[in-house]
């Protein structure tokens, strides 16, 4: 009813104001037609004062339409600002999360480079520890082998008994390194000859009188020969084993 009674309303004074407007438009007319000055300014002042008042007096529906959109305005500032907190949370997480990461990463190598490190050093470690137990047992060996004068001279030797001879004489961490050279270079003959170089015996030495230093029966004793072939694959190579990697490089020690 009180809804009804503003529709109403707004309709008489809507009418009210356009009646208004029209009597001083034509009351302005004829006061200058008649030259009246001062009817046409009451009849102005009036018509204003009309129009102020219908205007001020603002109907409800509208209001309500105006707060509204103001609602509606503030609702959506709201929602971009929230969203713009959003992005920016979302941002420093992720940038929090990146500079973990890379820490994480980082740590993680230089874990891996002390740890190779360890174990670079553990494995140096471990090799000296083996070249020395190695000496040692090298250097036993040699203290329980027998010299080349232990053994009786004879008129000529078999292939198996140059070969028990050397077991005797060489170390036995050893004995397959040495024999692996005697058989590449004379097959166990201890007469054995290059013509073309002049190398002689066991061990090829060449020329064959270095192995003097061993004894002067070189040419016959196959335990001279093997007494300096030992002492020359220690000298030069450090063992055997060692004149027999270089010999499997390039073909000669």
């Amino acid at each position: 009813m009180l809804e009804g009674n503003r529709v109403s309303r707004i309709s008489v004074r809507g009418f009210a104001v356009a009646s208004a407007t029209a009597v001083t438009t034509v009351g302005a007319v004829v006061g200058v037609a008649s030259g009246d000055t001062q009817s046409s300014k009451s009849n102005d002042l009036e018509a204003t004062a009309s129009d102020a008042t219908l205007l001020a007096d603002i109907p409800a529906g509208q209001q309500a339409q105006v707060q509204t959109t103001s609602v509606a305005q503030q609702a959506d500032a709201q929602a971009m600002a929230a969203d713009t907190a959003a992005k920016k949370s979302a941002a420093e997480a992720a940038r929090v999360q990146a500079a973990k990461a890379a820490v994480a990463k980082q740590q993680a190598a230089e874990q891996a480079k002390k740890d190779a490190a360890e174990a670079k050093k553990k494995a140096e470690e471990a090799k000296k520890k083996a070249e020395e137990r190695e000496k040692l047992e090298n250097k036993a060996s040699r203290s329980s082998t027998r010299d080349a004068g232990s053994f009786a001279p004879q008129g000529s030797y078999s292939v198996s008994q140059v070969q028990s001879m050397a077991r005797q004489m060489v170390p036995s961490g050893q004995f397959q390194c040495f024999s692996n050279i005697v058989s590449h270079e004379s097959g166990w003959n201890y007469r054995a000859t290059n013509a073309s170089s002049g190398a002689y015996g066991l061990v090829q030495a060449l020329p064959g009188s270095k192995m003097s230093s061993a004894g002067a029966d070189w040419r016959t004793n196959p335990a001279t020969q093997i007494k300096w072939g030992l002492n020359y694959m220690n000298d030069r190579y450090g063992s055997p084993c060692g004149a027999w990697s270089f010999w499997q490089a390039n073909n000669w020690y």
